[in-house]
């Protein structure tokens, strides 16, 4: 049951700087949010400008490799493209935007009226987008990062004045991805504390919405990936600022531990891109083909062990460093063990469809398209695990095809689906579906005719992150069709702004339940009220809500209940009063301001910035600590 709460009364702590923010509407309001619903809007809109940001950086590429000698950019200039694009696309989108969804529905699918830490998931987003802003502020502050998005030494951590990398663009790059990762590890923090100890009476584990267990697992990830990178890049810093010789080979120094560390975050890191895509798709397929998910705990074990098992491949990105026979045949037969509960998702989802009353809205035919890309994805991956075979392949554009058929065909793909499928919750509204089958397929053919060429032109020998290539090798015309796919992308998404802007206001009235949902986010009003739930619900089974619309009859087939979810109606015109919600605050913005401040200092060297930077800091850190919690 909600209590009544009192106001509390007037003290000197809601007067001067430490007052606390009373705006319920307007731009201050979204600024001083500890709402997990406003703050999963803000990650959602924040990663969809990277996007467009980075989408544009990718264009810039396909333009100057349109045809042989391009001269669109510059040899310096494409190499801050490409490192841009992939830094952007992996940091500031795939993971920002699947945090935004998390913090939306996680707390929503376990029937809880927050995240276990509101100001902490506040400050979590402020500064992954100061840390994009940093970043990005590098293309007018002397250069942009120009060594890659994985940022091999020792050309990265050569010092300033050594000729390589002119600029500060790996200063920026190491200092902003240390930012963005301070703010991923409080998103994790949150997740696992929210999904362990809030979730609402019968809510067991093995009850949990499968996006739900997928935002578990990738929290856990990042909470011990993030460090290993973190280590690497101080590293990188310090080469070039300070003198010191991790990665010089010439003073003892050693360029293949800098890989290994990276990449013990960066494979993990492709599963904590990929498996919030494979818990959209797990929600979406269930209601479209009218259907529980075929082997629910398998499909969440299965999830689990990916995660695992991402720990055990890294070196896969390493074959031809000579690691030796012994550790590449170790890490080839990782690399073909963890296709296997990969291959079983794919074949519960296709139980699912089968057999089911198919609706082929947007979101089933994104996340039908979902299974379809990944699986190829998978498959020229797998080929990796095959050594002579990724000898071959390293660095050419086949590997370019395959991370992308992977994360693009597969992560993007599904973002869309729970795009058009969560909707409606969101905004009280319908996006069009005539634009969104529109999005569909001009997405879909797009992709193919950008991706499905590059696997010919890499067996054919194209190298990567090369700006310019010669006439007469047979290149030209694949490169040509892959330009032309990647402006029909540019097509697609700007299909799907244009709908969501549209449909926000002008959109078909949606209704609590669209869709016929099984999951508890559907049980309630939408958009949905500030405090979640007027009663926090008691849960019976796993899909408990849709068993509260449904029956079987002596036939197995369903049967509609006189209730019809009656939380829903339950719900309905509770004005809120009573319900115990944290206050807003301005100090997650406050102390998250002095991390940038922070990194600007140690980019250029400068005392005084440093000073600003830590009473910024500690200031907000200080205000924080004594404002009311409630």
């Amino acid at each position: 049951m909600t209590t009544v709460e009192k106001a509390p009364p007037v003290s000197r702590r809601d007067v001067g700087l430490l007052r606390r923010p009373r705006a319920t509407t307007g731009f201050a309001s979204w600024i001083t949010t500890v709402d997990h619903k406003k703050i999963g809007i803000l990650y959602v809109c924040t990663a969809l400008v990277f996007f467009v940001l980075g989408g544009v950086e990718a264009l810039l590429i396909r333009l100057q490799l349109f045809g042989p000698n391009g001269t669109v950019l510059t040899a310096g200039q494409y190499n801050q493209m490409f490192t841009m694009h992939g830094t952007t696309m992996v940091f500031l989108v795939g993971m920002p935007i699947a945090i935004g969804l998390g913090n939306y529905f996680v707390p929503l699918q376990i029937g809880a009226r927050d995240v276990a830490f509101p100001r902490i998931n506040m400050f979590g987003y402020w500064v992954v987008l100061l840390g994009g802003i940093f970043m990005y502020s590098s293309f007018f502050l002397g250069g942009a990062p120009d060594g890659g998005w994985f940022g091999y030494t020792p050309l990265t951590s050569a010092p300033l004045d050594s000729g390589f990398l002119p600029g500060r663009g790996p200063d920026f790059w190491t200092m902003g991805l240390i930012l963005l990762g301070i703010g991923s590890t409080t998103s994790a923090i949150n997740f696992i504390v929210t999904c362990i100890n809030m979730r609402c009476p019968g809510m067991s584990l093995l009850r949990m919405p499968v996006f739900t267990w997928m935002m578990l697992v990738i929290a856990f990830l990042t909470l011990f990936a993030i460090p290993p990178v973190t280590v690497a890049l101080t590293m990188v810093f310090f080469d070039r600022n300070f003198g010191t010789l991790f990665f010089d080979p010439a003073a003892g120094g050693d360029p293949l531990l800098y890989q290994h560390l990276f990449w013990i975050f960066g494979h993990p890191e492709v599963y904590i891109l990929i498996l919030p895509g494979m818990g959209i798709v797990s929600e979406t397929l269930p209601v479209f083909s009218r259907k529980p998910l075929f082997g629910y705990a398998i499909v969440v074990f299965s999830g689990i062990a990916i995660g695992f098992l991402g720990w055990g491949v890294w070196a896969h990105h390493m074959f031809v460093t000579g690691l030796g026979p012994v550790a590449i045949s170790a890490f080839g037969l990782a690399t073909m063990l963890i296709a296997i509960p990969t291959g079983v998702k794919i074949f519960n989802w296709l139980g699912t469809v089968w057999g089911g009353s198919v609706r082929l809205t947007t979101s089933m035919l994104f996340s039908l398209g979902f299974i379809a890309m990944f699986t190829i994805g998978g498959l020229s991956g797998v080929m990796h695990s095959v050594v002579p075979a990724d000898t071959q392949q390293t660095d050419t554009y086949f590997v370019v095809a395959h991370f992308h058929y992977v994360l693009f065909g597969g992560l993007i793909l599904a973002l869309f689906a729970g795009f058009y499928y969560w909707y409606p919750k969101v905004f009280g509204r319908m996006l069009d579906e005539r634009m969104g089958k529109l999005n569909f397929w001009t997405m879909f053919i797009g992709f193919n005719l950008t991706f499905a060429p590059m696997h010919l032109l890499g067996l054919w020998g194209q190298p990567r992150r090369t700006y310019r290539y010669d006439e007469g090798l047979g290149w030209e015309a694949l490169n040509q069709l892959v330009t032309v796919g990647s402006f029909i992308i540019a097509f697609s998404v700007l299909v799907f702004i244009v709908n969501a802007v549209v449909s926000k206001s002008r959109g078909k009235v949606a209704g609590d339940d669209p869709w016929d949902g099984r999951t508890l986010e559907w049980s309630i009003s939408s958009p949905p009220p500030e405090y979640n739930f007027a009663e926090i619900p008691e849960v019976h089974s796993r899909d408990d809500f849709w068993h509260r619309k449904y029956t079987e009859d002596d036939e197995g087939r369903l049967v509609p209940l006189p209730s019809g979810g009656a939380e829903a109606h339950a719900a309905a015109g509770h004005d809120g009063h009573g319900i115990h919600l944290p206050s807003p605050s301005y100090f997650p913005l406050v102390t998250a301001l002095g991390l940038p401040i922070l990194g600007y200092a140690a980019v250029f060297q400068n005392v005084w910035l440093a000073l600003l930077g830590a009473v910024v800091l500690l200031y907000g850190i200080y205000a924080w600590a004594i404002e009311p919690a409630d």
